[in-house]
């Protein structure tokens, strides 16, 4: 199986924190969305295999006109084959939402959202300079179901300046109480270049504290949990049959294509990826030349990503994957390291799998950071 992810630069307003590749402005949509559509062919070639997932993502990719996200979704079918039950997501915001736009989504053949809410606590919002309010994210979830969509996720941060250990939970009871069958949690990180990152450097917000973070997520695996949520990824929860498959496939290392300025593609040797500048890319694509780079990952990077990755998730490590790929001396070598974390109670070893325990799961990139191979 394999996927593509569609990257749409543009949103309505600069979210405080976040530092992917997007623009407020509008004016190169056209020009961008054309690009895309160009690509999508330039690369038509490219071996891959079937595609069984189609991610548009950003940005915002529901701040388009639904037209032209069908017409992106139709030069895919014409280029790629596709399964014939793909899963395909939309990023959305929930002022983006609405009845009219739902039912042309639902009509081309979208069948999952991942819905940026972030907190049902307006204050939260407003510091975050997100373009809805709390009402906002509890209306397009009744809208999107009105419309049919069974299928969706919302995310939400955690470990905010300001948020309280009572804030996350109410978070977390409302969404819980919604049934909202996909949970995305994340960690707020302070990436540098941010306005937050300024805030705080400038004292206008408070530094992040690890240890609230820590315990928030302690309290989204206790009442996740109780709610029947599966933990199937360190920063992604579903109800039984609504683990996102999209998403699943990059733990998994499996190939996908990315499309669009700054996005990124896996072949399972080589990583490529385009140049996150819009004018660039649309001049370098009407041109007719790839504006990427790429790397070919060596086996040893290749056993260091599956580390990483596969101690994300709930499978965790397979000890067999190890000795058939790498080898027999490399899974020794994992084997020795890793029993620091078996003894702490931080990993969790079977005869087949090492997997994060449930107090391990919040060091999950330290822990595999510890076990990289430095060198062949």
């Amino acid at each position: 199986m394999a996927g593509i992810y569609i990257h749409i630069p543009f949103c309505r307003k600069a979210c405080h924190y976040c530092n992917f590749h997007f623009s407020t402005s509008l004016g190169s949509a056209e020009a961008v969305v054309t690009s895309i559509l160009k690509e999508i062919s330039l690369r038509s070639s490219e071996p891959i295999e079937e595609i069984q997932t189609i991610y548009f993502g950003g940005g915002t990719p529901s701040i388009l006109d639904p037209e032209i996200i069908n017409k992106m979704l139709q030069a895919i079918k014409v280029h790629y084959a596709v399964s014939n039950d793909p899963e395909i997501t939309l990023e959305a915001n929930p002022d983006d939402i609405t009845v009219e736009k739902a039912k042309a989504w639902k009509q081309m053949g979208i069948n999952r959202f991942s819905i940026g809410v972030q907190s049902f606590a307006d204050e939260n919002l407003q510091w975050m300079n997100r373009a809805h309010d709390a009402s906002q994210s509890i209306a397009c979830i009744h809208t999107i179901r009105e419309a049919g969509f069974e299928n969706f996720s919302i995310d939400l941060i955690y470990g905010t300046p300001g948020q309280t250990q009572q804030g996350w939970i109410k978070d977390l009871e409302k969404a819980i109480a919604m049934k909202v069958p996909h949970l995305s949690c994340y960690a707020l990180t302070v990436e540098e270049g941010t306005a937050l990152h300024h805030m705080i450097g400038s004292g206008k917000k408070e530094k992040i504290s690890a240890d609230e973070q820590a315990e928030r997520f302690e309290t989204l695996v206790q009442l996740s949990s109780a709610a029947g949520y599966i933990h199937y990824e360190i920063s992604n929860l579903a109800l039984p049959g609504k683990e996102s498959r999209h998403n699943s496939a990059y733990w998994e290392s499996r190939p996908y294509l990315g499309f669009g300025p700054s996005a990124h593609s896996f072949s399972g040797i080589k990583r490529s990826w385009n140049i996150a500048d819009n004018l660039k890319y649309i001049q370098s694509i009407q041109a007719g030349v790839l504006p990427n780079e790429e790397e070919t990952l060596r086996e040893i990077d290749q056993l260091n990503e599956y580390i990483m990755t596969s101690l994300r998730s709930i499978k965790g490590m397979q000890k067999e994957i190890i000795r058939t790929r790498w080898g027999m001396d490399k899974l020794q070598v994992i084997s020795k390291e890793i029993e620091k974390f078996v003894v702490a109670g931080k990993i969790t070893s079977t005869e087949k799998t090492w997997s994060l325990s449930r107090e391990g799961r919040f060091f999950a990139d330290g822990i595999a950071s510890s076990l990289f191979f430095l060198e062949d």
